[in-house]
C-alpha cells in the first residue's frame, strides 16, 4: 500500500512539472553549448553536467510556480481542472518549497559554470517567475514564454565559454524563442472560450483562432529564416542544413494539423511535432560539429 501511494505521488510531481516536455527545450540548451564553445576543446562532462542541472533546476521550479500561481484558474478550466494542485493531491505549501529548492539547485549548478551563468541567475529568476502572471494583462504572454526557452539556449552558450558579443547566439535565441511562442499559440486555442470568460489574455482570445494561427505561422516563418541564418553566419556544415530543411517542413505539417474550425490534433501538433523538431536541430547541429 505505502509504495503505491509514493509511486502515486511521484506520478503527480512528474506530471505537474511536465517533465516530458524538457525535450521541447533542453535539446536547444545543450545545442547553444555546442555552438558556443571555442578554441576546438569540446566541453567537458562536468559542463555538460552542470549545464544540465541548471536547466532541470530552472525549468522544474518555472513549471511548478507556473502551477501554483494559476491553481484557482486551474480548477475553473475543465481541461485543467485535473491538475494535481486544484485536485489537491499537491499541496501549494509542497509546491511553494519545491520551486525554491529547484531554483537553488539551478543556482548551485551556476556556480560551477562561468561566472557570467552565475552573474545572470537572478534575471533568469526573475523572468521564469515572471511569465506565469503575464496572461493577466497582456496578449503577448506567449512571446514572454518564448523569451524564457530562448534563454536556454544563451545559458548552454555561455556555460560553454561562448561570447555573448556576437549576433550567433542571439540568432538561435530568436529561432527558439518564436519557435516556442508559435506553438505555445497553437495551443492557447483550446482555451480561447475559458480566456475570453475569465478576462485571461492570449492571442487567440484576442485576435481569434484563425487569426492567431496567422501569427503563429508568421513567427515560425522568423524561426527557420533564423536557422538559416545562423547556419550561413557559423558557417556549419552541410548536414546542418539539411535538418533544417526536415524542420522546415515539420514546422509545414505541424500547420496542416490544426484549422480554424478543428482543433482535434493540436495535441498531436503541440507534443508529437515540436518534440521531434527539438531533437532534430539538436541532432543537426552535432553533427554539423562533427562532421
Amino acid at each position: 500500500m505505502d509504495q503505491n501511494v509514493k509511486t502515486s505521488t511521484t506520478r503527480e510531481w512528474l506530471e505537474m512539472i511536465k517533465f516530458e516536455h524538457t525535450v521541447f527545450a533542453l535539446p536547444f540548451a545543450m545545442s547553444g553549448m555546442i555552438l558556443g564553445y571555442t578554441g576546438g576543446i569540446a566541453p567537458g562532462p562536468g559542463t555538460i553536467f552542470y549545464t544540465v542541472l541548471a536547466f532541470v533546476g530552472a525549468r522544474s521550479a518555472a513549471m511548478t510556480l507556473n502551477r501554483l500561481i494559476d491553481a484557482k484558474i486551474d480548477g475553473l478550466n475543465p481541461r485543467t481542472s485535473i491538475r494535481a494542485i486544484p485536485k489537491g493531491l499537491i499541496s501549494k505549501r509542497s509546491a511553494l518549497i519545491f520551486s525554491i529548492l529547484s531554483f537553488a539547485l539551478m543556482l548551485a549548478a551556476a556556480t560551477q559554470l562561468p561566472p557570467l551563468c552565475l552573474a545572470l541567475s537572478p534575471i533568469a529568476v526573475f523572468w521564469l517567475s515572471f511569465y506565469s502572471f503575464t496572461k493577466r494583462f497582456t496578449w503577448l504572454c506567449h512571446i514572454v514564454l518564448g523569451i524564457a526557452l530562448g534563454g536556454a539556449s544563451l545559458g548552454g552558450w555561455i556555460a560553454a565559454g561562448g561570447s555573448l558579443g556576437e549576433p550567433a547566439p542571439w540568432i538561435l535565441s530568436l529561432a527558439v524563442t518564436t519557435w516556442v511562442a508559435g506553438f505555445d499559440l497553437i495551443y492557447a486555442c483550446q482555451d480561447v472560450d475559458f480566456d475570453r470568460e475569465q478576462k485571461l489574455n492570449s492571442m487567440p482570445a484576442r485576435f481569434g483562432i484563425a487569426k492567431a494561427l496567422l501569427i503563429s505561422r508568421f513567427l515560425h516563418v522568423i524561426t527557420a529564416s533564423s536557422l538559416i541564418a545562423l547556419g550561413t553566419i557559423m558557417q556549419l556544415h552541410p548536414p546542418y542544413f539539411v535538418g533544417v530543411a526536415i524542420v522546415c517542413a515539420m514546422l509545414a505539417y505541424e500547420h496542416s494539423l490544426v484549422k480554424p474550425n478543428d482543433l482535434s490534433k493540436v495535441n498531436a501538433a503541440f507534443f508529437t511535432v515540436n518534440g521531434v523538431i527539438s531533437i532534430l536541430c539538436f541532432c543537426c547541429i552535432l553533427a554539423a560539429k562533427i562532421f
